[in-house]
């Protein structure tokens, strides 16, 4: 007989069966869950310590030629469906000998899945495309030298190829004779609506929505449904960085159908102003620019109309032309943006990186798809990324932001600059290349769905994120948390603390803190900002 009794509990166990009081049955779930609790605690602190990628001891080296020779199949393929190309960069950035190469695949030029053949096809055709595109802002040109309208009136005879359209925008390294004129329509009133790939591609900014490059370069465009970028207007409560399959090319056709000479004229105008501004800190990476000639650099001054360059050297005058050649022809192909001051400052790493120009272009046109809200007049993308930065120093620091609700500078518009430019003014060109390189390698991974299914091991020490730069901007402001609270009484003197961080972040550092607000704040920070938009 086994002893029972009302409050007696009987378990089995192996061959045998025990029995237990219940006060040894209340001790043994306190002793349960107070094991449960100290697991949890552990948990809580290891996931607390966690080291960066970007930290000191734990930051690898940049990725090195010989890595990346070895991340490639035999037909070309990058192993892993890139997985490892973006782990690597995203820890420690690219060996400046192959960012020419690497660029391309981080800013979606190319398929993180492609082969080399099919790379190059995309390259030729691409390279088409951008020709194309400085022909047509050559014929552009023409009309407003000729006072016509784009939208209905007529340009000047144009039936025959004219000396400036066998001769490229600029002579490009790689020489761009090789332009074969026969291929573009001399019909002026088709000029921005001829039907072809380049003048109706698509400008979404949701880079999930572009991953694949080979479907860019289908030539046969009039049968698709081309999905259409954000209107500046009627959209003010919708997120600009998202469009939907609904948004088509009639609201496209319309933005085109009203650009006219007034606009691209303004555009060209600004352009050759900033691109003789560009500093020169990029001379120093860029060595085969730096070398040319007085005589090359004066023939590409001139193919592009640039003038007052006089006190500049050969390098920066070449340099400034490619500038020019480069943002007409995006302002063509994205011509709900066209030109705005600042985009000279985001494109200049890239031509100097980039020595052909129709691969810094499309290098361009990927950075773009994120950044070109920056440049939008409703400033709806500046809104929403001011707006994640405010809400990741709330979350972190409530005693800073409470001082700057005092201050009426919780919109933290003080780090306006920092996101147009994307810290371009506040870094040096090489810490630049290194935050940008850390910056494409995530949105690279988001793009191609990395983060979902490789590294869902370690999404507890830091997702690939779209908004990593807004996580280092948010780093900068605390990083000077102590001097904002006791030193500063108004928006204006931490706007100009801000502006005097040029050359003094540690960009590690930057990054690592970067990587904390991300393993801390991401999920708050991404399940608040899908909640309904701003107002």
């Amino acid at each position: 007989m086994f002893p029972s009794g009302a409050g007696d509990v009987f378990r089995s166990s192996g061959g045998g069966v025990w029995w237990a009081a219940p006060s040894e049955v209340a001790v043994g779930v306190t002793v349960l869950a107070g094991l449960a609790l100290v697991m949890a605690l552990f948990c809580t602190t290891s996931r607390a310590r966690l080291k960066s990628p970007w930290s000191r001891r734990k930051r690898k080296h940049a990725l090195s030629l010989n890595q990346w020779r070895h991340f490639f199949t035999p037909d070309g393929r990058l192993r892993d469906g890139g997985v490892k190309l973006v782990k690597k960069v995203r820890s420690g950035g690219v060996d400046p000998s192959i960012r020419a190469e690497v660029w391309p695949f981080l800013l979606g030029v190319y398929d993180l899945n492609s082969s080399k053949e099919e790379r190059d096809i995309v390259k030729s055709q691409k390279r088409k495309e951008y020709e194309k595109l400085r022909r047509q802002c050559r014929r552009v040109i023409k009309c407003i030298n000729g006072s016509s309208k784009l939208n209905g009136d007529s340009c000047p005879e144009m039936d025959s190829p004219s000396s400036e359209d066998v001769v490229s925008a600029r002579e490009s390294l790689s020489s761009e004779e090789r332009i074969a004129d026969s291929e573009y329509s001399d019909d002026p009133s088709t000029l921005l609506l001829d039907g072809d790939e380049t003048s109706r591609r698509n400008m979404n900014a949701d880079s999930k929505a572009l991953n694949s490059d080979s479907s860019d370069s289908d030539s046969s465009v009039e049968s698709e449904v081309i999905q259409s970028r954000p209107s500046c207007e009627g959209n003010e409560k919708s997120d600009p960085d998202m469009t939907t399959k609904d948004d088509v090319s009639p609201l496209r056709t319309k933005i085109q159908s009203t650009l006219t000479s007034e606009d691209f004229s303004t555009w060209k105008r600004i352009i050759r102003l900033d691109a003789v501004r560009t500093n020169a800190d990029w001379i120093p990476y860029s060595p085969t620019q730096a070398e040319v000639s007085n005589d090359r650099a004066r023939r590409s001054a001139e193919a592009v109309g640039l003038k007052d360059y006089d006190h500049l050297e050969p390098c920066r005058v070449f340099h400034a032309a490619r500038l020019v050649a480069i943002l007409e022809a995006y302002a063509l192909y994205d011509p709900e943006i066209g030109y705005c001051q600042g985009m000279s400052d985001l494109l200049s790493p890239i031509a100097a990186v980039m020595t052909e120009d129709h691969e810094a272009f499309w290098c361009f046109v990927g950075f773009m798809k994120k950044a070109r809200h920056n440049f939008r007049l409703d400033e709806l993308g500046i809104r929403r990324q001011l707006h994640i930065v405010s809400k990741i120093i709330r979350c972190k620091d409530s005693h800073l932001y409470r001082h700057l609700e005092k201050l009426q500078a919780e919109d933290c518009f003080f780090v306006y600059r920092m996101v147009v430019v994307l810290f371009r003014r506040e870094l040096t060109f090489d810490q630049t290349i290194c935050l940008w390189e850390v910056m494409w390698a995530d949105q690279a991974a988001v793009r191609a769905g990395i983060g979902k299914s490789a590294w869902s091991r370690i999404r507890q020490r830091a997702p690939p994120t779209e908004d990593l730069l807004l996580y280092a901007i948010a780093a900068s402001v605390l990083q000077k948390r102590k001097l904002i609270i006791e030193k500063y009484s108004s928006m204006d003197e931490i706007i100009r603390e801000c502006n005097s961080m040029s050359g003094q972040l540690d960009i590690w550092k930057l990054l690592d803190d970067a990587h904390d607000l991300v393993v801390n704040l991401h999920d708050k920070i991404e399940t608040s900002i899908s909640a309904p938009s701003l107002s």
